[in-house]
Order: structure tokens, then sequence, then C-alpha cells
């Protein structure tokens, strides 16, 4: 026994009287409750999208009801963002820390410092220091990458450590 296609929407030409038939009372029904500033044609053609893809289980007759229910709920859960981003866009970032001047100032040296004590480090050491304290490789990752033992890598990072805190110390 062969289906009956009126029994649903999924026929184009029924969905395609649907569009034209209810459409633009759709959108001006959105567009008056809510205004243009939620695009409602947009939620309109969403609507229809949804409809297209539920057509199977909304009949023809209640393909108007299905369309507004569905249009007003998308515009009531873009409502709904609205407000959480209008939230957030009142909260002030904060314009101050609890750090003092002179702390910034020693924390600006400081790493000036260690940039160039990092510098002076042969380049094995730099190499194998930065991944592991950097990037936060294991050592057995550096090794794999250097192609080198682990115990190498150690000694590598082990050297690198040391020479940091003399130059360091001295500065």
């Amino acid at each position: 026994m062969p289906k009956n296609l009126d029994n649903n929407i999924c026929n184009e030409t029924l969905f395609s009287k649907a569009f034209k038939t209810h459409a633009k009372n759709l959108h001006d029904f959105l567009f008056y409750k809510y205004g243009s500033q939620l695009n409602p044609q947009d939620k309109v053609q969403e609507a229809f999208i949804k409809l297209w893809q539920n057509c199977a289980k909304v009949p023809p007759q209640k393909a108007k009801s299905f369309l507004f229910t569905v249009a007003n709920n998308l515009m009531l859960n873009e409502v709904a963002h609205q407000k959480i981003v209008w939230k957030h866009q009142q909260e002030k970032p904060k314009t101050h820390t609890n750090e003092s001047p002179e702390f910034l100032l020693q924390e600006k040296e400081y790493l000036n410092t260690l940039e160039i004590a990092i510098s002076h480090l042969t380049e094995a050491q730099r190499v194998a220091f930065l991944l592991n304290r950097v990037e936060g490789k294991t050592f057995k990752e550096i090794a794999s990458i250097l192609d080198i033992s682990t115990k190498a890598v150690e000694k590598r990072i082990y050297g690198a450590l040391k020479k940091l805190r003399e130059e360091i110390d001295e500065l």
C-alpha cells in the first residue's frame, strides 16, 4: 500500500506552498514582537529549515503552528543570549594590580637578567633547558627530540641551572 504523501509536509509543493503562505506573516510577527535587532528574517529561515528537517513528523495542517512555535523559541533563545552578552559587556576589566611599582621594576630587571644569563648558556644547554622549562617537555621527550640519551639531557639541564644560578647571583 503506497504512503499518502499528503499526511506530512515533505512534499516539495506542500512545503513551497507553506513557505509562500507563512514566511511573510512569520517575519512580521517576529519583527513586531522582537524588533529588527535580533534578525527576524534569519529566524524565519531557521524555522523553515527545522520544518524541513522534521517534515515527516509535521502534517500540513500543523505546519503554521510548528513554524510560529519554533521561530518564537529561536527568538527567545536569542534574547537570552543577548542578555548574557550584555551582562558580560557591563563587567569592567581590572585596571589595577596589587603589585607595587617597585615590584614591577624588580620583576622587569630580573627578567632581563634571566634573558642575558640564558643567552650565555651553550647552545646544547639552552635548547635542553628551554624545552624543559618553557615547553614543559620531559627529559625522555627531549632525549627523543635531540636524539641523545636521557642522562645527557639531565647533564645539560643540570649544567644550565648551575650556570644560571652563578650568573644571576653575580648580577
